[in-house]
């Protein structure tokens, strides 16, 4: 790999790594987990299917769209039915990459790609709203005034320092610059820390605590199928998305026999099913990365923030991930 390319890779890995971080948390609180538990879904999920998948570029994590589908599992069966409900969607996709029936999203129009790529835009956009409340209410006064000041500034150098320079992603250069910022001049506003402290140890292996019988065949099978079908739509849609944007292409089928095994290995590890996530998808190749190396890089460092770096993370201003 030449060195410009090595240096592209790893530091929009770096990038993306900064996005993965608030996304995989909101998901997990969504789903009535821990917080952790999406962080290592992320760092297993994304290093092993940037290593192994058929497409190189593209980031994977704990999904919004897997976490809105196991809420109820969460709240009547507990965490230890959800670890056997990823395996269970894991050995789903599996399958269906073996049956070579990822290829079937050549059949999807353009007009409905565009509405899937519009439509999740809309619904992340949406998201970031959330980051503007305290608990149920409305930030109002300062605290508003602060976070919509330093998201506009966020937004500022990821839109005009491709202007001046391409050396560095500018995603990159606005989260440090106003996390450092925020930190120097001790300004009043809301950090990653507010959401969850990540502090954390390696994530542990082991068999979900169940009863192994038809009956929990019966609880668990229903939200591995939607689990799977939902996690191989996204990401055979984002992988399309990718496709477009590097005019390549990438190999459907091996991504999703590397999906389905990266989710076998989280759930074995405690963390959180997913499949491709094309925000962070998109940041990481705006930023540069192409290669394998970037996902990979992504995946790492999450690990890294949760065993070492969490509490510089955690001052990170909220501010400056919502602006990215």
């Amino acid at each position: 790999m030449k060195p410009a390319r090595l240096r592209a890779d790893v530091l929009a890995g770096l990038t993306t790594s900064f996005a993965l971080l608030p996304e995989c948390i909101a998901f997990a609180l969504v789903a009535h987990l821990n917080p952790l538990m999406g962080l290592y879904g992320a760092f297993i999920i994304c290093t092993l299917t940037a290593l192994f998948g058929g497409r190189p570029g593209m980031v994977s994590g704990a999904a919004g769209s897997m976490a809105v589908v196991i809420v109820a599992l969460v709240v009547q069966h507990g965490v230890q039915y959800l670890l056997a409900t990823v395996l269970l969607g894991g050995l789903i996709m599996v399958a269906f990459g073996l049956l070579r029936l990822g290829k079937l999203v050549r059949m999807v129009p353009h007009p409905v790609m565009l509405g899937f790529v519009n439509g999740l835009a809309i619904v992340i956009a949406l998201a970031q709203l959330e980051h503007f409340k305290n608990g149920e209410t409305w930030l109002s006064g300062a605290p508003l005034y602060w976070m919509a000041g330093l998201v506009a500034l966020t937004m500022a150098i990821v839109y005009l320092l491709p202007r001046l320079t391409r050396s560095v992603p500018p995603a990159l250069v606005a989260i440090l610059g106003v996390g450092l910022g925020v930190y120097l001049l001790g300004l009043p506003t809301r950090t990653l820390g507010d959401m969850a402290h990540i502090a954390g140890g390696l994530p542990d292996f082991a068999w979900p605590d169940i009863p192994w019988n038809l009956e929990t065949l019966q609880i668990v099978l229903p939200y591995a199928v939607i689990m799977a079908m939902v996690g191989l739509l996204e990401t055979l849609l984002t992988l399309n998305l990718t496709d477009e944007i590097t005019e390549s292409r990438g190999y459907p089928d091996r991504e999703c026999v590397a999906l389905g095994a990266a989710n076998i290995a989280s759930g074995l590890f405690g963390g959180m099913g997913g499949c491709a996530m094309i925000g962070q998808t998109v940041i990481n190749l705006s930023s540069g990365g192409r290669g394998r190396l970037s996902g990979a890089v992504a995946g790492v460092m999450v690990l890294l923030f949760v065993l070492f770096l969490s509490p510089l993370i955690e001052r990170i201003p909220l501010a400056a991930l919502v602006g990215v």
